[in-house]
This record gives C-alpha cells, structure tokens and sequence, in this order.
C-alpha cells in the first residue's frame, strides 16, 4: 500500500501544495516505521488506514481510474511485445513456394469441376483446420462475367474480406484464407481460382472452389546474430532493400519486403556448380536444366555437409543415372541458372552474402540478382508455430 501510494504522490508531485505532500510522506513513514519495528498487527493496520485517509484527502483522485488502470496494463503489455518481436522473435509466413520441401508456402488445390470431392465436416474438418486448411466456395449469384476484385481488406493480422462483382453483383467471401504471391500481373484470388479472362457464369455455377493450405508460420530469432555471424547452410531472412535497385527494378522486387533462404555462400567465396544430373518436365522450364552440386572454392558440398543432408539426398537415383523427372516438392541439389550457369563462377565479395531457396526451380534468388550486404539479414529460422504438421517445431533447419 505504501509502494501504490508512493507511486501516486511521484505521479502527481508537481501539482501538489508542499503541504500536502508533508502529510503524505510523514503517513508513509509511519507505516514503515511500525513495519520495521515489528509492530503487531493492529498498529499496523491503523497506521494503514491513516495513510488512507491523507492519501485521500490530499492526493487529487484520477478520472476514470479503472479505465486508466487497463490502458496502462495494455500499454505495458504492447511495449513487451513489440520489445520481443524486435529483440528477440519476430513473426514470419511464407507465402512462396522457394523453401519447399523444407518450409512451405501457400498452396492451394481447385476442386471446381470435382463432383467426386466433399468439403470434409466433424473431427475430420477440425484436424485440417489445425493442419492450416481452409476451403472457399463460391457459387454465382447472377448472369454474367467477373467485373471487378477488391484488394482484400485486412485488419492488422487478420484478413476481413474480400469482394468481386459479376455483372454489377456483388459477391463477398469473408476472412479468406492468405491467396500467397501470384505470377506478376496476376490477382491472387482470381490466380488461385482459374478464372478465364471474360468468362461468362450463369447463375448457381461455381465461381471459387478452392482448399487452400496456409503457408509456414514460424519465429525469425533475432537475437543469435548478434552475437556470432550466420553460418553456411543457415536459414537467414534479411530484407530486399539490400538488393540493387537494378536487381529489384529487373525483377519487380519491392524494397520493404523481407526474403527466407538458405546461405550458402560468405564474403570471400567462389561458388559454381558441379552439374551431377539433368531434370526433365520441369514447369517452368521447356528444356532440361542442369542440377548439381554447389561448389565452394573448388570443394563441393555434399549430403554430408551440416544442413545440406535432405538437399542433395537425390532421392530415387539409380547408379549410372543421368537426368530426373520432375516431381513437385522433391530435393533435386541446385540449379543452374543466371549468375551459377553452367561453367560461370561467382565470387563473393567481403561482408556479402549469397543465398538460394532449397525449391531452384521456383526461387527467386542470388541467382539471379547476386550477392547481398551482411547488414540487411536480421535473423534466422527458428520454430515453426502453425500450422500443426509434421514441420510444427524446431527441426526444419
């Protein structure tokens, strides 16, 4: 009582009479007094209730004191977290596919035209929603072709909704599921569910039909690097701002976006790529694209080097083999494109870095626009949070 009525009076010194802060401060003492003379209860507590009473008449009363009070501990509460998600752990989804198999971003499966596939309902729909799965159906409500999409509107962490019009008709979908990043020109939704340019919908036709599987939630942890350097085969997320505004221009990359890949060049090194293999059918890709080891200052990386094991694992490849067929998220070593094509070397200069994403044939990365700055990486994958699948934890290094 003491300490609260201490705090109080510091709180309000400047507008208090000197008289009314004697009063105070001679009641507080006299409660220490009897409490480090080893009073017995009774004086205790009368030298409390004085307190009471000169704390009361004395010190000016707040307006609203319960509200005050709150706002105070949500105040403190927000400072503590902003504190940790700046210090310590800051919040990260992945919305591409360049980390896969490793780490995940948003997919998605259109199940228009699939009269066989029934939205799963009781236990069976609560563990896909752990899991990070969400469905969005749409029928037409009206005749007519697909007008207009919204931006979808988003308050703070949460998306709220998100619109389209057919034939002047609106049609919402609320708290839809994170769309991920789409082809450039291209809107998420609209990329996700197929939509032909200018097709016509009658009324009841399924216009959206989508399973949609959340990408990775994990915890970047900021606080490692500071106090050792990011090691090879690490991790990292470091900001775009630290690509060349050339680079970011060329490859339509924003400034304030933040990139997860794996390091795997440092300042000093020279990286090429020992071709091992050629991979067939590769989507993005009309011919075959040589993969193989990557090559730092002239000794390959193996499956026996510490966070490379499931990268060059080549699983399902035979003695004597030489091309693969493409299987989506399958570890196939890296690719050999732009700055790493077949018989170019790279070398990286001091305090930069060079990182690729596990997933070569769909990854953007120092491939293509090249090494980086030190500075802009400010931390490294930590723990997976969400969804809960065989990637929930620390193992996904």
């Amino acid at each position: 009582m003491r300490k609260h009525v201490r705090h109080w009076m510091s709180a309000q010194r400047d507008l208090l009479s000197p008289q009314a802060i004697a009063a105070v401060t001679i009641a507080m003492n006299e409660v220490r007094m009897a409490i480090e003379e080893g009073a017995n209860n009774g004086k205790i507590r009368i030298k409390m209730e004085e307190l009471e009473f000169a704390a009361n008449k004395w010190l000016k009363p707040y307006p609203n004191a319960m509200w005050r009070e709150n706002v105070e501990v949500l105040l403190v509460a927000v400072a503590v977290a902003m504190g940790i998600r700046t210090f310590f752990l800051q919040p990260f989804k992945i919305p591409t596919g360049s980390m896969q198999p490793t780490l995940y971003g948003v997919t998605s499966q259109n199940l228009s035209g699939n009269a066989n596939y029934k939205i799963p309902t009781g236990w069976e729909r609560v563990k896909e929603w752990f899991e990070g799965v969400s469905y969005v159906h749409v029928v037409a409500e009206s005749d007519g072709v697909i007008d207009r999409i919204s931006p979808m509107e988003r308050f703070l962490i949460f998306n709220i909704e998100q619109t389209f019009w057919i034939d002047n008709v609106p049609h919402t979908i609320w708290f839809p599921p994170d769309f991920g990043e789409a082809p450039p020109g291209e809107e998420p939704l609209a990329y996700r569910a197929g939509w032909g340019r200018g097709h016509l919908y009658h009324k009841g036709d399924e216009v959206v039909n989508l399973r949609v599987s959340a990408g990775d939630h994990l915890f970047v942890n900021r606080l490692t690097y500071n106090f050792r350097l990011p090691r090879r085969g690490e991790i990292i997320v470091f900001e775009t701002e630290g690509i060349t505004e050339e680079m970011r221009d060329r490859f339509r990359i924003p400034a304030d976006e933040f990139y997860i890949k794996r390091l795997v060049g440092l300042g000093g090194d020279t990286l090429s790529i020992k071709q091992d293999y050629e991979v067939e059918n590769v989507p993005r890709f009309s011919t075959e694209v040589p993969v193989g080891h990557l090559v730092v200052d002239g000794q390959p990386l193996s499956a026996s080097t510490p966070h490379f094991e499931n990268l060059y694992g080549f699983a399902g490849v035979h003695p004597g083999q030489k091309k693969l067929g493409y299987q989506e998220n399958h570890y196939f070593g890296h690719a050999m494109l732009e700055a790493l094509a077949p018989g170019n070397n790279f070398p990286v200069e001091t305090n930069r870095y060079f990182a690729m994403g596990d997933n070569t044939f769909n990854s953007l990365d120092s491939r293509y626009w090249g090494s980086f700055p030190c500075d802009y990486v400010i931390g490294k994958s930590s723990f997976v949070y969400w969804p809960i699948t065989k990637r929930f934890g620390w193992g996904n290094q």
